[in-house]
């Protein structure tokens, strides 16, 4: 036998096999099974749309047969069996498999219970109306062009696509090594998004995830839970938890009877499949109580029930045919596109980005070809319309010609005057160049003389003229039409001149597409408890919080305590050792943050709702357990606050008179191991901090009955580290004890003493000074006084909590304390039992009135000051 082949080349076995594979595993990726980010369609169903668009076959046109389509698509673009290119057909009409149908069928497309559609020859189909939108301006060279399978057709590299078609329908395929599951979406919220990446260039993902909170699947259902949906946003790879959305009815009144309705099923499953699947479970007793299971789906929706034995929890029930059937399924988000013709893992912003992109491409190109076109017909109307000025000289040379030939090189070569061209030419931006055709010669046109030269295609268009257009009427419309083109120009050339007209155009079709097509979500969304933080998990309460001498927290709700008079024993508000007092107590909201100033000058962070509760005996917890604390440091000052913001401050003040203002976002990054507040000296401690704006004044009391009152303003705004200015010139042995930001000039100022007197003094008997200075006297510190204690800013209706150092907590009236001048001794506030001393006292704010308070029943409020 001869040998057929006269050359033997040695080739290297492994080389031939990782080549030949990695080109078939290329050709399947790009040509068959990931969809093209721009328009979000694999290449058998941009085929399938392009041979319909091409055919003719639209919304508003009649429907033809399903096996006429294929024949064009198998024929020109897809050689790879009709039958494959059918069941792409068949998908696109299935309206439980495409959140938004791109193709209008009639006949059998198959069912929800897996039925097959009907053979090719029985079913007919249209583009349905969405699809215009993705196929609107492709014969305006918007999209790039390839050769089809044999070379003798074109095909389109990708749909122009007005709507954002991979993330409102989604795509799943499985290529070589790699597959793509891009779950459906609602197209309003995904036109929103679009708008806003579109309006915000630099936006975040987690910005579009706020307006694209989750998939919206054709079936409905719910999608319960967030935090897999948000990782495939952010990451390009999520889970999403589906359920069936069901309901309970009652079978027959009186005997205890219910049934589970189901109305809806997660996206992708088989309702005959699950009706199966429960009946087995059910025959092996894996799920108890259910006693007949039957489909009652209709043309009106589906139903179906499950009916259950007498005395069974539907709950529950239902709960194990969640975890044990495809009632509960998960959609495995793997967003991979092709993105310039290679495979890539996307997040949710850089799909919308692409897909704007190819917007941007797209309306450039249009406008480049409309301003082409316009300019060609601008071009032929300027010769119409000198013909028209200038008709009785033409007229006459065409007579007198004796060819037709003759007669277009008589025109040509002549030079014509028209007074409505050169005014219209004259008048353009930029010049005429910009309005002439491409590539049109220089001698022809408006000449420098201000005549105008024909070219061959305008004496061609004037020699086909009809006698008819020299009418008035006809004139007038050319002239119009001559003048509409021009401002056309003028238009494309603004846009291609403006990067924000191109912009604004992309909007304004989004927002036009939203109102054509935009609908209500179907898949609710649920919360799903392990999405939920700890402070969403919190109902807001206000919180008493109690910090002991000895390092003992604890918190417990504001109600617990009543309104009582002045002067009376009060109720014991926490059990406490002997050598141990109340140090600190203030009243806030369980979601307020707690900044937590040691005495060594750190800072610590804490919810309100992580301190522990107690009951009014309890000790509470040491706070040791809280934060890392050193040997020898302890909290003594703590702040509540609601948010961080740039226009406030975090004031401080140390027992030497020493204060301090540093931003409050200085203090927002939570670090487990505490910040350095204030750098303190050898000795001293922190006293107090509060909250300002950099408008209001700073007041300073210390021990002795000395206040001091200065302008915030007199101390400049430092960093954590640093050390800070004088406050209050101090003598040997005085110590500040209250740090006070004054709001307005109706408040009052309470003073305590250590021996349960006080009283009220107008703020405005405190005179403005400069910081640093002794300070002038704010009570008597008599030996009935004793040393001060506290002082805090009061208004008339306010209410205030007064703490012993054996533990006793009170509740009275700011009213109930009489007002007087600064230099007197004040009243009883609170009785102290023989070796029990007052330790403080706190404001009550927005308390709901007296009444309330004096029955127990007032929400209570907060501590603007720690």
């Amino acid at each position: 036998m001869d040998q057929f082949a006269k050359e033997t080349l040695p080739v290297s076995l492994e080389e031939e096999m990782r080549r030949s594979y990695l080109d078939y595993a290329m050709s399947v990726i790009v040509g068959r099974a990931l969809p093209d980010v721009r328009d979000g369609l694999k290449p058998v169903h941009r085929r399938i749309l392009y041979a319909m668009h091409d055919m003719n076959n639209h919304y508003n046109r009649p429907y033809v047969k399903c096996g006429r389509v294929v024949g064009e698509v198998l024929g020109k673009y897809h050689p790879h069996g009709d039958q494959s290119i059918y069941d792409a057909l068949v998908r696109m009409a299935q309206d439980f498999s495409l959140r938004y149908t791109l193709v209008d069928g009639q006949g059998n497309f198959g069912s929800i219970d897996g039925d097959n559609a009907a053979a090719m020859r029985y079913t007919e189909c249209r583009l349905d109306k969405i699809s215009a939108e993705m196929l609107a301006d492709i014969e305006k060279e918007t999209i790039d062009w390839q050769d089809n399978y044999d070379g003798k057709e074109k095909e389109p590299v990708a749909l122009p696509a007005r709507l954002p078609n991979l993330l409102i329908n989604g795509s799943g395929g499985i290529a070589v090594g790699m597959a793509t599951n891009v779950p459906p979406h609602n197209l309003s919220d995904t036109v929103d998004a679009c708008l806003h990446a579109l309006r915000n260039p630099e936006c975040s993902v987690d910005e579009l995830i706020e307006i694209i909170k989750a998939p919206d699947f054709p079936t409905a259902g719910i999608i319960f839970g967030l935090n897999g949906v948000r990782e495939g946003y952010r990451t390009g790879k999520g889970r999403v938890v589906m359920r069936a959305r069901a309901h309970f009815e009652d079978i027959e009144r009186g005997n205890g009877r219910q049934a589970i309705i189901v109305d809806e099923i997660p996206y992708q499953v088989n309702k005959k499949s699950l009706l199966e699947r429960m009946a087995e479970l059910v025959n092996e007793k894996k799920i108890e109580g259910i006693s007949e299971i039957r489909d009652e789906s209709d043309k009106s929706g589906m139903r179906v029930v499950i009916e259950l034995k007498r005395g069974e929890v539907s709950e529950i029930v239902l709960n194990n045919l969640y975890k044990n059937t495809q009632l509960q399924d998960s959609f495995g988000m793997n967003l991979v596109a092709l993105v310039d013709g290679q495979p890539k893992l996307c997040n949710l912003r850089e799909l919308v980005v692409a897909f704007l992109g190819h917007r941007r491409e797209v309306v450039t190109r249009r406008t480049v070809f409309e301003l082409r076109e316009a300019r060609k017909r601008g071009h032929v109307l300027e010769g119409l319309a000198v013909a028209l000025a200038n008709i009785d000289e033409f007229i006459a040379i065409i007579k007198a010609s004796p060819t037709p030939p003759i007669a277009k090189t008589e025109l040509m070569s002549r030079h014509w005057d028209s007074s409505l061209v050169r005014e219209m030419l004259s008048r353009t931006e930029g010049g005429a160049e910009l309005y002439r055709p491409e590539g049109l010669d220089a001698q022809f046109g408006l000449q420098g003389t201000g005549l105008y030269r024909l070219s061959e295609e305008q004496t061609e268009q004037i020699l086909q003229m009809r006698l008819q257009r020299l009418t008035g009427l006809e004139q007038d419309k050319i002239i119009g039409e001559y003048r509409e083109v021009m401002a056309v120009i003028a238009d494309l050339l603004d846009i291609l001149a403006r990067p924000e007209r191109i912009t604004q155009i992309i909007s304004d079709e989004l927002s036009k597409l939203k109102a054509d097509f935009g609908d209500a979500r179907r898949s609710e969304i649920v919360i799903d408890a392990t999405d939920l933080s700890d402070e969403d998990l919190i109902t807001p309460t206000d919180m008493v919080v109690t910090l002991s001498h000895g390092g003992y927290i604890k918190s417990q709700p504001l109600s617990e305590y009543r309104a009582q008079k002045r002067g009376g024993r009060g109720k014991q508000a926490t059990a406490m050792k002997e050598d141990d007092w109340i140090d600190q107590l203030f009243i806030a909201n369980t979601h307020d943050t707690i900044l937590c100033f040691s005495n060594r000058g750190r800072m610590y962070w804490l919810k309100v709702y992580e301190v522990p509760q107690g009951s009014r005996n309890s000790r509470g917890k040491p706070i040791v357990n809280m934060f890392p604390l050193q040997e020898g440091e302890k909290i003594n000052v703590v702040l509540p606050i609601k948010q961080y913001d740039a226009d406030h401050y975090v004031f401080m003040a140390t027992a030497g008179g020493t204060v301090k203002k540093t931003p409050l976002t200085d203090f927002s990054n939570p670090r487990k191991a505490g910040i350095i507040a204030v750098d303190l000296d050898e000795g001293d401690y922190l006293i107090g901090a509060a909250i300002t704006d950099g408008k209001h004044d700073v007041m300073l009391f210390s021990d002795a009955g000395k206040a001091v009152r200065f302008d915030e303003n007199d101390v400049r705004p430092m960093g954590r580290n640093a050390r800070g200015v004088r406050g209050m010139n101090l003598e040997e042995g005085q110590s500040v004890i209250a740090l006070l930001v004054a709001e307005d000039e109706l408040q009052s100022v309470l003073t305590a003493t250590e021996n349960g007197f006080g009283k009220r003094t107008p703020i405005t008997e405190y005179t403005r000074h400069g910081r640093g200075t002794k300070g002038m006297i704010a009570i008597q510190t008599s030996e009935r006084n004793g040393k001060v204690v506290a002082a805090t800013l009061v208004h008339t209706d306010d209410e205030i909590m007064l703490i012993t150092t054996g533990g006793v907590l009170i509740r009275t009236r700011v009213a109930e304390v009489r007002e007087m001048g600064r230099a007197t001794q004040g009243v009883t506030l609170i009785s102290v039992d023989d070796g029990s001393k007052l330790s403080g006292l706190q404001r009550i704010i927005d308390a709901e009135g007296a009444a309330d308070a004096a029955d127990g029943e007032a929400d209570g409020g907060e501590a603007p000051e720690a």
